[in-house]
Order: C-alpha cells, then sequence, then structure tokens
C-alpha cells in the first residue's frame, strides 16, 4: 500500500548547522567530505571563470563521464547535483506502483510525492542489509540507496541485480559510492539499472551542484526532454569532466581507502560510549548510532557547537537515532570524549 509521508522528506545535514545557538565548529551532520575543492580542482574552476559568457556545453563533460564508466555519451545525462536527477526521473517515469526501500536518502521519495506518485515503502530493520527475496514483486519502479544514506550498509551489486524483473525500473542512488575502495559494488556499468551519482561529497562541490544519471538511452532522452535548458552551469561542467581524469580518479581512491581508515577509529571509540550501539556494518563515510539518549545528546552537543545528524526525519528511524559523519582522527576524538562526558553525567 503507498503510505502517507510522516516524516519531514526535506531535512538534510545542512538544517543541523543554520539557527544554532553558538555558531557550528565542528560539522558532523553534513556528509560532504572535504571542507573545500583540492587545490588542482578549484585552479580549473578558476580558469573556467573566463568561459561564462558562453552558454554551458555539456558535450566533453558528457563523453568524459561516460568513458570513466564505459558507457556510451547517449547513456549519460548531467545533472544538476543528484536531487535534479531525482525529480526529472519522477517527472519521466509513469510506474503503477512506486517503491521506495527504506532507510535512506529522502529526496528519491519526496520528488516522487512531489510529481503526483503515490509511494509505497520497504523498510529494512535489524542490521538493514537488503534481502531481496522480501521486497514486494508488485511494484514496477524500485528506489534505493547503495550505499545507503543513513545506514552506512553496502549491498551486493547481485542481491540488487535480483530486483530486476519485467517492466520493473530499478534505480540506484550511488552518491557515495566513491567513498567505497574500488567503488565495489558499482553498478554504473550495468546496462538496464538507473544509477545516480553524486560529485560533490567526495570532492567538496556541495555549492556546485553536479551529478549524472547513468541509464539506458531511452530513459536518457526523456530526462532530456525535461530537464530545463542549461541546468548544469559551466563550471560544474567543467568539475564533471576534471573528476573523470585518471590521476583524480586515483585520488578519490585514496581519499576512499583513508575514509575507511578513519571509520575505523570513529567505530572504535563511539564503541566506548555507554549505551551506545552500532547495528549495521558501517562501510561509507558515516555511521548511523542508535542511543538512548540521543536528543539530549544532540542538542548538547549542538549548544556547545558540534552538530551530529538527526535520524528521525529518515522513514524506519526514530528519535533515538543519529548519523555521524567520519571526520579525522582528531576531530573525532573530540567529538566522542565529549558525548561520553555528557553520557556519564547523567548515569
Amino acid at each position: 500500500m503507498a503510505e502517507e509521508a510522516r516524516e519531514d522528506l526535506r531535512h538534510h545535514g545542512d538544517a543541523e548547522l543554520l539557527d544554532a545557538e553558538v555558531p557550528i565548529r565542528h560539522d558532523f551532520a553534513v556528509n560532504v567530505r572535504v571542507k573545500e575543492p583540492p587545490r588542482w580542482l578549484r585552479d580549473r574552476l578558476a580558469e573556467g571563470l573566463e568561459t561564462l559568457a558562453a552558454y554551458p556545453d555539456a558535450r566533453a563533460a558528457t563523453e568524459a563521464v561516460a568513458e570513466r564508466h564505459g558507457r556510451t555519451p547517449d547513456e549519460v545525462l548531467l545533472t544538476s547535483g543528484a536531487a535534479e536527477a531525482f525529480v526529472l526521473l519522477a517527472r519521466v517515469l509513469r510506474p503503477r506502483r512506486a517503491l521506495v526501500v527504506h532507510p535512506q536518502f529522502t529526496e528519491p521519495e519526496a520528488a516522487l510525492r512531489g510529481a503526483g506518485h503515490a509511494v509505497e515503502r520497504h523498510i529494512l530493520t535489524g542490521d538493514f542489509t537488503l534481502d531481496s527475496e522480501k521486497v514486494p514483486t508488485g511494484p514496477d519502479l524500485v528506489m534505493l540507496g547503495n550505499p545507503t544514506n543513513p545506514t552506512s550498509v553496502l549491498h551486493p551489486a547481485s542481491a540488487i541485480e535480483s530486483l530486476r524483473g519485467a517492466g520493473r525500473t530499478v534505480v540506484v542512488d550511488e552518491a557515495f559510492i566513491d567513498g567505497i575502495p574500488g567503488e565495489t559494488e558499482s553498478l554504473a556499468g550495468h546496462p538496464d539499472i538507473v544509477v545516480i551519482r553524486s560529485l560533490t561529497k567526495t570532492w567538496g562541490l556541495a555549492g556546485l551542484r553536479v551529478g549524472y544519471v547513468l541509464a539506458p538511452a531511452p530513459i536518457v532522452r526523456a530526462l532530456k526532454e525535461v530537464q530545463p535548458l542549461w541546468s548544469v552551469s559551466s563550471l560544474a561542467l567543467i568539475a564533471a569532466r576534471a573528476v573523470c581524469d585518471p590521476d583524480a580518479v586515483a585520488e578519490a581512491e585514496a581519499l576512499a581507502k583513508q575514509a575507511d581508515q578513519d571509520r575505523d577509529h570513529l567505530l572504535a571509540r563511539l564503541a566506548e560510549v555507554p549505551g551506545l550501539v552500532v547495528p549495521a556494518a558501517s562501510r561509507a563515510p558515516f555511521v548511523l548510532v542508535r542511543a538512548p539518549d540521543a536528543v539530549r545528546i544532540r542538542a548538547r552537543l549542538r549548544a556547545e557547537g558540534i552538530a551530529v545528524r538527526r535520524g528521525d526525519t529518515f522513514p524506519g528511524l526514530g528519535p533515538e537515532w543519529l548519523r555521524v559523519a567520519v571526520r579525522d582522527r582528531a576531530a573525532t576524538d573530540l567529538l566522542v570524549d565529549r558525548w561520553h562526558q555528557l553520557t556519564e553525567a547523567v548515569r
């Protein structure tokens, strides 16, 4: 059955930084992994300022993305971030029954509802691992994330592939897959699955808005027909092309390996906090935790200029859940030391 949205599907991590009593100095709420783009990318963008008098031309960036993933250019659409991709898909696809696998990033469901579609939910529980045999077979559109935000679970590509069926469209949000060493379990090269990618997390480009869709050519053509003209700016196209260079891909891989180490440190420190539970096998650059006093902890941390992401706006989760972004070890130690102190203060 279709369900009414009860959560604030438009609440995202950046909201945790707004209207705080004191300035947020330590941000563990937003999943952008770096404070600013690397110097070489900023230089490329600065050089691109000279081109701003001309209308954007997406052909070179489209070809670069296609080559990076072994696709043809007619299977690629550059978008103004992954968020635009969800909106375009919601406008183009005409499902009889749309299903979203939760907990996950809420924009896919918000976009579907905004386009007038009823939405069914398949809620994962326990360790949040996808069991494709339990996903209802009736829906002809299934949307899910991999790795999933906020659970940090990386589902096997084979489990997602098994969701395919006659007349069914499967859409996978891979916004964080470049945070996985080797991009294992990615379906970017699959000819029949729609994959959405974001370039904002790894490269510190959330303000520039750049992502893309990889999909069968007929779907890409349909998306182009409803996409606003020149939707992706010239600078965003420069960035998309730049991060597809082999050296950039290698740098992203190195960042992913570093994030793995930093996440392991975060998990080890979180294990020291009484009552705190990490239920999932975390693989992404963020960790989902359950804490009995999560509401109080979040408020106290925020009052001290430390932001973590509330979890109750994700369908399937409640107020005892928090999402914590992976940061360097010094930042992690600051967060967990204070969290531990606040927890001990009420024991």
